[in-house]
């Protein structure tokens, strides 16, 4: 055969099985995307989001009605946000504690306290700093009473926010977050799009009272200032933590509504249930940082609901 055919029968049979020359699927075989290894976790109740998105990175047990304990002051204060925004309450303007709120939470020692005294007149702006700060009981019921001149009439005003909001998992019966009998229950769902509102709703509000690493109120027996650190656990251990709420009771767990923002992303947990201090912390830190270690949401987010059954009948065994 001269060369002159042979090069006809090769150009015949390039055009007759043009795969051949670019792989089965017709062009060069690329290489998988790189994949993450699944989120596992101890914690009953974790929740991961992207809000920005709405990725949902990680979720187990996000739609369990829980007790939130001291993180249903993350919705007293929005409320107390959205009052200010609209005009109808002033920073500035001063409550006075009542007897009956400063004998309810002096009787109990070993809640979260500001240290309010009984007669003192503090402005909102400070009591917001001593609800998100330090937990403040004393703190939650002054503006609950300040507003609407009771708990109870203030509590209706946080549902019907909640109703507003679309948190259709949660009710709350305090505007503290202590203990009620379980009539206060939110879901991991909406503490998410509670924070992700608050953030986007009041990014003033946001910016000057979550992230107040300490607080300086009232003053001990001794006569010494009384100086509080922050109780959220992840100010100042991760990188771009800016929020917002812990809580605990014997109920509850160890609870975090936690937040924060890297090179302009941020990202939302919810731990819930966890049995210390210390388990809560490093599991909110472990999660956020799995969280930011991949710039691709949405493989995460895949990878994460590729993976919930394997979550969820591990959970069924624990």
């Amino acid at each position: 055969m001269n060369s002159g055919a042979a090069a006809a029968i090769l150009t015949a049979l390039i055009f007759a099985f043009p795969a051949a020359s670019a792989g089965a699927e017709g062009a060069i075989p690329k290489s998988p995307p790189a994949s993450r290894a699944p989120y596992d976790t101890q914690a009953p109740i974790a929740m991961l989001k992207d809000p920005d998105t709405g990725q949902v990175l990680f979720s187990r047990g996000a739609d369990k009605r829980f007790a939130p304990a001291s993180m249903t002051k993350v919705m007293t204060a929005y409320v107390v946000l959205d009052l200010i925004k609209r005009g109808q309450l002033s920073r500035d303007r001063l409550f006075t504690v009542d007897d009956a709120t400063w004998k309810t939470w002096s009787a109990r020692p070993r809640s979260s306290s500001m240290f309010l005294r009984a007669g003192e007149k503090i402005s909102v702006d400070d009591l917001l700093k001593g609800l998100i700060t330090v937990s403040g009981n004393d703190a939650a019921t002054v503006l609950a009473v300040g507003i609407d001149g009771s708990e109870s009439a203030f509590v209706k005003r946080m549902n019907g926010m909640a109703a507003r909001l679309g948190m259709s998992s949660s009710n709350f019966g305090t505007a503290s977050g202590w203990p009620d009998a379980g009539v206060t229950k939110v879901s991991a769902g909406d503490l998410t799009l509670l924070a992700d509102r608050l953030i986007r709703d009041h990014p003033g509000g946001y910016a000057r009272y979550f992230s107040i690493a300490k607080l300086r109120h009232g003053i001990s027996p001794d006569g010494k200032p009384i100086v509080q650190a922050n109780r959220n656990p992840i100010l100042g251990r991760i990188a771009g933590a800016d929020g917002l709420k812990t809580g605990h009771t014997s109920e509850a767990g160890y609870c975090l509504l936690g937040s924060a923002k890297r090179d302009g992303r941020r990202l939302i947990i919810v731990v819930a249930g966890m049995p210390s201090e210390k388990a809560r912390r490093e599991e909110a830190e472990r999660l956020m940082n799995w969280g930011f270690a991949s710039g691709n949401a949405a493989a995460i987010a895949q990878g994460a609901r590729g993976n919930a059954p394997r979550r969820a009948a591990a959970a069924a065994h624990r």
